[in-house]
Formats: C-alpha cells, structure tokens, sequence
C-alpha cells in the first residue's frame, strides 16, 4: 500500500468530472487500499475521494462514524429532507463553513468486490457522502458554503 499526494485548493483536476469505473478489479482494488491509507495519513478525514489523489475515476473511501467503505461508482439515488452543516476537506486545509445538505441519503455503489451495495444513513454520515459524490462530479464544498467560520 502507498500513500498518494494529496491534491489541494485551485488544482485542476479537483474540478474534473471522474469517470465511471467499468471493471472492479485488482488495480482498482490497490487504488482504493492506496486512497484508504492516504485518508489514514491525516488525522481530521473522514473520507477521500479519487480526484483528491489524482486519480480521475469514481471512487471513495470512508471511515467514519463506525462505517469503513471502499466504495466504486457511487451514485445518491434519494435525497430526503435538510440539514445545516459545518464542513471541511483535507484539499482546502484550514477553511471550513457552513452549507445546507440533505439529511438523509440513500446510495448505490460497488464494494471492493464489485457487488452492488446499497446504504442509507442520516445526518453527518449524508453529508459526508454528499461531500464525496461532489467531488467526483467536479463539485468541491466551497461551491456550496453559505458562510466562511
């Protein structure tokens, strides 16, 4: 397993939309071992998403509030209700806000196996998959800050 660079702040490739990843295989099991020692190198991160580290493909890793995911393709197929938020993002260190989220979300993905899995959580666990998904969409959280702290 390695530790990958982090990509920060105004780095263009934080605003590319990653691709869709066709096969799970053992390359792309070692990218997300790799992104999951990666989110384990920095004390305050909850998750990690594959362009934070370069790497322009659907993928995210969690561990967080008891869950522990490697997680390809994932997609929010329902979002219920709001919530108010206070975020971060290891690539934008320093900088936190506020933002509106939903307060629950239900998503689809693979796990590392390649099987569809399907979770639904609540509160800081949907906001941090909203946080993730936006990433991979290009989305980065100062987008969506309503308020600097």
């Amino acid at each position: 397993m390695a530790v990958r660079q982090l990509r920060y702040n105004n780095d263009e490739i934080l605003r590319k939309t990653c691709k869709e990843v066709p096969e799970v295989n053992d390359r792309i099991r070692t990218i997300l071992d790799d992104m999951m020692d990666t989110l384990h190198a920095y004390e305050d991160g909850a998750a990690l998403a594959a362009s934070q580290v370069g790497i322009l493909r659907r993928l995210v890793v969690i561990d967080f509030e008891g869950y522990y995911l490697k997680l390809v393709n994932p997609v929010i197929v329902e979002e219920i209700g709001e919530q108010d938020c206070v975020e971060g993002c290891l690539s934008f260190p320093g900088i936190f806000g506020e933002t509106v989220r939903p307060m629950r979300v239900k998503v689809e993905a693979l796990n590392e196996n390649g099987e569809k899995i399907n979770l639904d959580c609540k509160g800081d666990m949907a906001k941090c998959f909203c946080h993730e998904i936006d990433h991979l969409n290009g989305i980065v959280f100062t987008d969506k800050v309503t308020k600097y702290l």
